[in-house]
C-alpha cells in the first residue's frame, strides 16, 4: 500500500507541476488565486446570464465568492509554502483542468436551468446549516494555516499546539467544510462526486505524504496517539 501511494504522489506531482517538460514558471499560487479570485465573477456572471436572482443564488455568491477574496488575502498576509514553488505551464492547465475548475461546476448547476425548472437549490433551512459549517471550516482552515504559518517561521519543528492538539490537519478539514457547504447549497449529487474525487484523490494523498514527513520528528508517536486524523473522537 505504501509503494502504491508513493507512486500516485509521484504521478499528482508530475501532472501538476511538470506536465509536458518545460521551464517551471508560474507560481503555483498564482494559478490557484487566478481560479478562486475569478470565482465571484464566475457565479455572479452567471446569474445574469440566466437571469437567476434566487436566493440560494446569492447565498451561493457570498459564500463561495468571499472564500475566494479571503483566500487570495490569505496568500498574501501568511501564504502556505507548498504553493509557492515554480510549475510548467501543463502543469497549471491539469490543476484548473483536473482540481480547480470543476469546483466551478457547483454554481453553474444551481444558476443555470440545466438542471430543469423544478431544481432551485436547498431550502432555507438547509442554508442555514450550510452557512454555519462554512463559517465554522473558514474559521479552522485560516487559524490552522495562520498557526502554522507564524509558528514554523520562528521555530522548525513538529506543531503540536492550538488546533494541531486536537486534530493533525485542521486546516484540511477546514476546507472540507467550505466546500461542503457549497455542495449543500447546490444540493444535487455531482458536487459531491467532485469533491468526492478531490478528496481522494488529492488531499488523503497530501495527508498521508504529510504524516510520513512529520513522522520524523521524536515526538510523532506521543503526539499521534493523542491526537485524531481530521475529527476528534472520530477519525
Amino acid at each position: 500500500m505504501a509503494k502504491i501511494i508513493s507512486t500516485i504522489h509521484r504521478a499528482t506531482e508530475y501532472l501538476s507541476h511538470d506536465l509536458f517538460g518545460g521551464p517551471r514558471v508560474l507560481s503555483f499560487n498564482w494559478v490557484i488565486n487566478f481560479q478562486k479570485g475569478m470565482t465571484l465573477f464566475w457565479v455572479l456572471g452567471l446569474m445574469f446570464f440566466y437571469e437567476n436572482f434566487s436566493i440560494q443564488a446569492w447565498v451561493y455568491l457570498a459564500l463561495h465568492g468571499s472564500y475566494g477574496v479571503i483566500w487570495i488575502l490569505k496568500d498574501v498576509i501568511f501564504p502556505d509554502s507548498k504553493w509557492q514553488t515554480k510549475i510548467t505551464f501543463g502543469g497549471g492547465l491539469m490543476a484548473i483542468l483536473a482540481v480547480l475548475g470543476p469546483y466551478w461546476v457547483a454554481p453553474y448547476l444551481l444558476i443555470s436551468p440545466v438542471l430543469g425548472e423544478a431544481h432551485f437549490g436547498a431550502n432555507n433551512l438547509w442554508m442555514a446549516i450550510a452557512i454555519c459549517i462554512y463559517a465554522l471550516g473558514l474559521t479552522l482552515m485560516l487559524t490552522a494555516d495562520a498557526q502554522k504559518f507564524y509558528i514554523l517561521k520562528y521555530h522548525r519543528g513538529l506543531i503540536t499546539t492550538g488546533l494541531f492538539r486536537f486534530i493533525r490537519h485542521p486546516n484540511y478539514l477546514g476546507e472540507m467544510m467550505i466546500y461542503a457547504a457549497f455542495a449543500m447549497v447546490t444540493w444535487h449529487w455531482i458536487p459531491w462526486v467532485i469533491l468526492a474525487w478531490v478528496w481522494l484523490g488529492y488531499f488523503s494523498i497530501n495527508i498521508i505524504m504529510k504524516e510520513r514527513s512529520m513522522a520524523r520528528y521524536e515526538e510523532w508517536v506521543e503526539y499521534k496517539r493523542h491526537s485524531w486524523y481530521l475529527i476528534p473522537y472520530i477519525l
